[in-house]
């Protein structure tokens, strides 16, 4: 693998990582790999474990989430061949099981975060730590919503999803896309690396290779417009030390105009079923 650029872990540590690119698969790797992880998602910041509402860019966070928990089960009710069992991996604080559950969906959720269960508890969904206890069982739908950048082993865990899923089952992954315009303009500062707890950084080349690797066929690509403008915004935060709003809106919404041909959101939804 050859060195693509340094960045460094911007929100817990403050430690030094390096990014390589895979070109079998076109992706990035972080470098090096923590072996203990939980460590680096010890933070109040870290918002998906804490529903912190403190600065403006966690009301933010919140304000956009809500919009997209309709965009997310629009999309999975759009392509479920069959309408009934649901499980989200990486649930973080419950909210879009919570939503399924709204909505008719008999949900399972795995969230290894020990304070986002207890979070996602007060809302009344109840998660489990580990995916091994349900190897057993079989969803219709399975999703991961910035999940798999997160998970070690990864043709592994690609595996296990496999086995978890319906013979005619869906799979839906979302991930940051790291060919989009706002990565390429922040560079070793764009705050979807995420170093070290992101350790992969996907193309839609990668997700493409790795589902051919599997057995599974890309059905749609879908784009979250809303990241762009958020992961810009942290972006200004890790570059300029503060967060600057207007240029965080320019760069974002720059991003997604130029994606309007290219095709390179910032991140990117792939409803993903079984090659036939």
């Amino acid at each position: 693998m050859k060195f693509y650029l340094k960045t460094k872990d911007y929100s817990v540590s403050k430690e030094n990582f390096e990014l390589k690119h895979d070109e079998d698969f076109d992706m990035l790797v972080t470098y090096p790999q923590p072996k203990e992880l939980a460590g680096y998602y010890k933070s109040d910041g870290y918002i998906s474990h804490t529903d912190s509402k403190k600065s403006i860019a966690d009301k933010l966070y919140h304000v956009v989430k809500s919009i997209n928990l309709k965009n997310k089960l629009s999309i999975v009710n759009r392509h479920a061949s069959t309408k009934n069992s649901l499980l989200d991996i990486g649930a973080g604080t419950g909210d879009f099981l919570q939503y399924a559950k709204k909505h008719s969906w008999k949900i399972t959720g795995i969230e290894p975060s020990d304070k986002a269960r207890k979070k996602a508890l007060e809302k009344g969904i109840s998660l489990h730590e580990c995916i091994t206890d349900y190897m057993e069982q079989k969803y219709d739908v399975i999703t991961l919503w910035h999940v798999l950048e997160h998970i070690p082993n990864l043709d592994n865990q690609i595996t296990k999803l496999k086995e978890l899923l319906k013979p005619d089952g869906v799979l839906i992954i979302a991930v940051p896309n790291y060919k989009s315009f706002d990565a390429g303009y922040y560079k070793e500062h764009w705050a979807a690396f995420d170093v070290p707890r992101h350790l992969w950084h996907f193309s839609q080349t990668s997700i493409s290779k790795l589902c051919t690797q599997h057995n599974f066929t890309i059905e749609k690509t879908y784009p979250m417009l809303f990241d762009a403008f958020y992961v810009s915004l942290l972006s200004e935060k890790y570059k300029n030390g503060k967060q600057r709003f207007i240029p965080a809106f320019c760069v974002g919404l720059w991003s997604n105009l130029k994606a309007l041909r290219s095709g390179e959101y910032s991140s990117l939804i792939y409803v993903i079923k079984r090659a036939k």
